[in-house]
């Protein structure tokens, strides 16, 4: 009995190793000698650091006493210039007209691209830059002098330290305060930096090429695993490094927003120095996005049917709190807005009060929660343009607008719309309102300007979504197209030079979410990849579900809704192998988007789209409960495509899946959770699952097989609690699987038979539950 017990301690700690990931021996979070060294101490988290004259330096950085630095750490990194003259640099005013510099043109291949004419500006500030100094804080007494360290608790079971460098009071930069901010959330591995730059000099400097966090991780720690993307010019904004086996290590974490943001092979974090630089006038004063390290650590531990790693239990559990309680990802019920259908595929600009209605019919028949009218909504200077630049409705094609959307409110659909950084120069109220509200230079697209989010137009933008929600009960908007990454520095704007802008722009939109959640709350936001950098723009991170509820990945997929932008019956007859092919493809794209995003919370990935569109049978209910499994990675949005091409046999799996995933969701908290430790790695050819388990073990998990492997399969559930005795059941089949201890279903006994691109849903409840 004694030895059983010992097992299954084990076994709980092997699975879930709170005690490993979470909580050490208590240390005082902050401790200062009176030499300069100080600790921090964030459980098996350790940084210890020393501050002298000559600066601030990290020593140590230990993950359970085993130190993963290569060498001192210069702890940070920017370069200083001074303005010549002494002069603020101004913003340029339109010498133009109306010539655009940047015009861009929609563009349809696999993905949605851009055609992009760049028009180089050649205009220049009057103000040119003198490098100063070069400053990293383990070397930085030329440029500094004084030095306070301060320790403080902002709110209870949070711990503060700020070092303060001031620069000297005998050279051209004196009135240049740096600080060094750490912070330490009790009950995690983790400690969060900053970097606050102060000037109170005479002069209007610069500074660039800032690494928040400039250290340097042994060689043995730099087995990187990005747990976000990388790509279009963004790296992964959470990048582990660790040993070989991925026991031991840290998340490297970034704040920084889209391309920005750099976290380099070695672990240092910062500012990308090809898009960031910023102005400082006497008496302002700039503080970074922070960056934190998360410590991980425990064994590597073989399954049944793969190795669970320290690293991946960590992300999948205390990591995922850690995001949300302690760096702000925003907090919200997905169970209000999805399942989503949006109306792009196969209808793009072309719909209208009479379609829209129709579809409204259908997707509620089917279990849809919220309907989003994509492009196509609003006033066009053209009937059939697919651009549409306007937050006003389309009086042909919705000649009473308010009544369209009561009528969807009516069905017991929530109102979603598309909007858009783009005005009419001709028709938009807001450059009536702000005529030099456009970015500089200027950028086109089908005849409309691109607006500054770096100018208070971010705010007019902000009301106006507002205006939306309290004049047709949208609750949902979806924000697209590039703007920000081409640049801003048009005279009265916020940024002062054209790098500057960048950082300024992104800042600016979401100080718009920000604005636009304080009078609507209830509204859920959406950005897509388009309008956070280009088009396809780059992956979601961090930052953004800080100020957003949902963001929308690269690339659009169009998998089996043959001609994206036509009407399903105006197509001619297709091949139904080929398009059965193409949406058991856009199943497994879709798992590959979701896995990637996995460091952050999936029920905030969006991937465009399942559709939902059926050419004389392409659509099969085995291909149906495919789209259904695969966007359950997530949860399930966006569904995308013709519904009038629906079966009834269609409608009914929809109708059926969909309320299985909101029951499941409803008793479960199923959309909260994505469990990936222990078990095979997505694939197409062969099984692999994932569980949506609660705290209890209690949940769904999702079972796939490919076009081989096995007809059979032991399944093992790692995620629940060994102690517990579980009753499974298998949805689609709607059969009982057994009664299983927890034992039993982390040692794989349950047994699973599927066909060649089969799947399941398996429902894990308490025994009790007959």
């Amino acid at each position: 009995m004694l030895l059983i017990k010992w097992l299954i301690c084990v076994c709980f700690v092997l699975f879930f190793p709170i005690g490993i990931t979470r909580v050490q021996a208590q240390l005082p979070p902050i401790v200062i000698e009176d030499n300069g060294s100080v600790e921090l101490n964030a459980g098996l988290l350790k940084r210890k650091l020393q501050v002298d004259e000559m600066g601030v330096r990290t020593e140590v950085l230990s993950v359970s006493d085993r130190n993963i630095l290569s060498g001192k750490a210069p702890e940070l990194t920017f370069r200083i210039y001074c303005a010549v003259p002494n002069n603020a640099p101004e913003g340029l005013a339109d010498a133009s007209g109306t010539e655009s510099a940047i015009s861009l043109k929609d563009d349809l291949a696999e993905t949605d691209q851009l055609q992009v004419n760049d028009d180089d500006v050649s205009n220049v500030q009057q103000v040119t830059w003198k490098q100063v100094a070069t400053c990293s804080a383990s070397t930085w007494g030329t440029v500094f002098a004084e030095h306070k360290i301060i320790q403080f608790q902002p709110e209870p079971n949070v711990h503060q330290l700020r070092v303060r460098y001031r620069s000297k009071e005998t050279g051209n930069l004196d009135g240049l305060a740096v600080d060094v901010v750490y912070e330490i959330h009790g009950e995690y591995p983790a400690i969060r930096k900053w970097i606050e730059i102060t000037n109170n000099s005479k002069l209007w400097l610069k500074f660039d090429s800032l690494m928040i966090d400039d250290i340097r991780l042994s060689a043995d720690y730099r087995n990187i695993v990005d747990l976000t993307p990388s790509g279009r010019g963004a790296v992964s904004s959470i990048r582990a490094f660790s040993d070989n086996d991925q026991a031991l290590g840290v998340l490297q974490v970034s704040e920084v927003p889209s391309a920005l943001r750099v976290i380099s092979e070695e672990g240092a974090m910062g500012y990308h120095p090809d898009h960031f630089e910023w102005v400082l006038g006497p008496a302002e004063r700039f503080k970074s996005e922070p960056v934190f390290t998360y410590a991980y650590t425990g064994s590597s531990t073989k399954t049944t049917s793969a190795v669970s790693t320290a690293l991946d239990r960590a992300v999948e559990t205390h990591f995922q709190q850690y995001l949300q309680r302690v760096v702000g990802l925003k907090a919200f019920d997905p169970s209000v807005s999805v399942p989503l259908w949006c109306s792009w595929s196969n209808y793009g600009p072309l719909i209208n009060d009479h379609n829209m209605k129709i579809a409204a019919d259908i997707a509620a028949d089917i279990g849809i929660k919220t309907m989003l009218l994509d492009a196509g909504w609003s006033e066009a200077k053209t009937p059939n343009a697919i651009a549409r630049f306007s937050v006003v409705p389309d009086a042909a094609n919705f000649p009473d607008f308010s009544q369209t959307t009561t009528y969807i409110r009516d069905k017991g659909l929530n109102t979603g719309l598309w909007v858009t950084c783009f005005r009419d120069p001709e028709r938009s109220a807001d450059l009536k309102a702000l005529p030099g509200a456009y970015s500089y230079p200027k950028v086109e697209r089908d005849g409309a300007l691109a607006m500054s989010y770096a100018s208070n137009w971010r705010f007019y933008y902000a009301y106006d979504l507002v205006t939306l929600y309290d004049r047709y009960h949208a609750t949902y908007f979806k924000q697209d197209l590039t703007n920000i990454k081409f640049g801003d520095i048009a005279k009265g704007h916020d940024s002062r030079t054209p790098k500057e802008s960048l950082l300024r722009g992104l800042r600016g939109l979401f100080e718009a979410q920000e604005a636009i959640a304080t009078m609507a709350p209830d509204v859920q936001l959406e950005l897509t990849h388009e309008i956070y950098w280009g088009t396809p723009g780059t992956p979601c991170d961090v930052a953004a579900l800080k100020y957003v509820h949902y963001f929308h990945v690269p690339p659009n997929d169009y998998a089996g809704a043959g001609n994206p932008r036509q009407r399903a019956a105006a197509q001619p007859l297709l091949n139904t192998d080929s398009l059965q092919a193409r949406l058991i493809a856009g199943c497994w794209n879709a798992r590959q988007q979701f896995f990637v995003h996995r460091g952050l919370p999936l029920r905030s990935i969006e991937y465009y789209g399942a559709a939902t569109v059926n050419f004389a049978g392409s659509l099969t209910p085995k291909i149906q409960q495919r789209q259904l499994c695969s966007w359950f990675m997530g949860v399930p949005s966006v569904f995308a495509g013709d519904l009038e091409s629906l079966s009834e046999l269609n409608r009914s799996v929809y109708r059926e899946g969909f309320a299985l995933l909101d029951r499941l969701n409803k008793q479960y908290d199923v959309y909260a959770y994505f469990q990936f430790s222990g078990v095979p790695a997505p694939t197409d050819t062969d099984w692999h699952w994932w569980g949506k388990l609660n705290e209890t073990g209690c949940g769904a998990v999702v079972v796939l097989r490919g076009s081989g492997g096995a007809d059979t399969r032991n399944i093992n559930v790692p995620w629940v609690q060994p102690e517990g005795t579980y009753r499974v059941r298998a949805c689609f089949a709607n059969r009982e699987a057994g009664v299983f201890s927890g034992e039993e279903l982390i040692n794989g006994k349950l047994s699973l038979a599927l066909e060649r691109y089969g799947q399941e849903i398996l429902e894990i409840m308490p025994a009790a539950n007959r």
